[in-house]
């Protein structure tokens, strides 16, 4: 019989549970469906034998983190709003940072969405591959230089750290912890039982752009307006028009919310719909352009590309569901 793989669980105070949860239901699945104790998970905390989280949920540990032995640990992440907020939480959380330090090389270490943060100032992520949740790139590439920051990728899995984006990023995780200790057909069976057909993974360039995300009413209505109109139909003129502002006060606005220009942003929205499409059907691409109003296919893969570093169908193979 395979050794059973235990995996603690990682609570401290502000954390959001939700993700934890799910990932245990899937790993608990998983047995079920093999039939067998492949994984074994357990809430733990650095000295603590309670945890308040996120949204004033209370949670009981198991045992205290440095006094089990485990195959690996999983980090969630925590609410933030800033790169200065998540610096705020970090520096407040040394007991945990020094723990997370602690664990042995033996045991793997796995993160997702702001929580990866701790990792990186751990130490962990030091000299491999990582990612983050998008708005946090820029701000751990600059802190932790020795992190080969992937923005490309939405999960990068080493041999013994693992880091996904998005308060989702719980699944890919699962998925490959999953397909490599039992199969990909034991992971298909789990994700049409118990996993919502959304979020879909997606490049880390659209992240941003969701408009749950969008703060400021100005930016919906622009991303709104936008992806009704033909990608050829765009222009910075038509968008002020739409909006009743001046040109130069629509870019002022658009620059300061999005650190983008108004074109280049509108490029980003009506790509998006564009890898949207990708990822959902299984229309050409050829098709997809004429349907969003590109002037041309060619020009359509060429912007893609540049956004991404991908084609049309690299992009399809990567993030799409078939």
């Amino acid at each position: 019989m395979p050794k059973t793989l235990r995996i603690g669980l990682l609570l401290y105070p502000g954390c959001m549970p939700a993700g934890l949860f799910a990932f245990a239901d899937l790993l608990h699945g998983a047995n079920r469906r093999a039939g067998q104790p492949l994984f074994e998970t357990r809430f733990i905390a650095p000295g603590l034998s309670e945890v308040e989280c996120a949204q004033g949920v209370w949670l009981r540990t198991c045992e205290l983190a440095d006094s089990i032995d485990l195959d690996a640990l999983l980090v969630p992440g925590f609410w933030a709003e800033s790169p200065q907020h998540v610096e705020k939480v970090v520096g407040v959380n040394d007991q945990l940072i020094a723990m997370l330090a602690r664990v042995p090389k033996t045991s793997r270490l796995w993160s997702y969405c702001t929580g990866v943060c701790l990792l990186a100032a751990a130490g962990k992520l030091d000299g491999q591959a990582a990612t983050v949740t998008w708005w946090l790139m820029d701000a751990m590439r600059k802190k932790h230089r020795r992190v080969s920051w992937a923005a490309e990728q939405t999960c990068v899995m080493n041999q013994r750290t693992g880091t996904a984006s998005g308060l989702n990023g719980y699944l890919p995780i699962a998925q490959a912890i999953i397909e490599r200790q039992v199969s990909p057909e034991v992971f298909r069976d789990l994700s049409k039982l118990m996993v919502l057909p959304r979020p879909e993974r997606t490049h880390q360039a659209f992240q941003s752009l969701h408009l749950i995300e969008q703060s400021d009413g100005m930016l919906r209505s622009l991303h709104a307006l936008v992806q009704r109109l033909p990608a050829s139909d765009i222009s910075v003129k038509r968008i002020a028009t739409a909006l009743r502002m001046a040109d130069r006060t629509l870019a002022r606005k658009v620059l300061a919310l999005t650190g983008c220009g108004v074109g280049e942003y509108a490029r980003k929205i009506k790509l998006d719909q564009v890898s949207e499409r990708l990822i959902m059907t299984s229309a050409p691409a050829s098709t997809i352009s004429a349907e969003l109003g590109f002037s041309s296919d060619s020009g359509m893969r060429r912007m893609f590309k540049e956004l991404t570093t991908l084609t049309p169908s690299q992009y399809r193979q990567m993030f799409g569901r078939n």
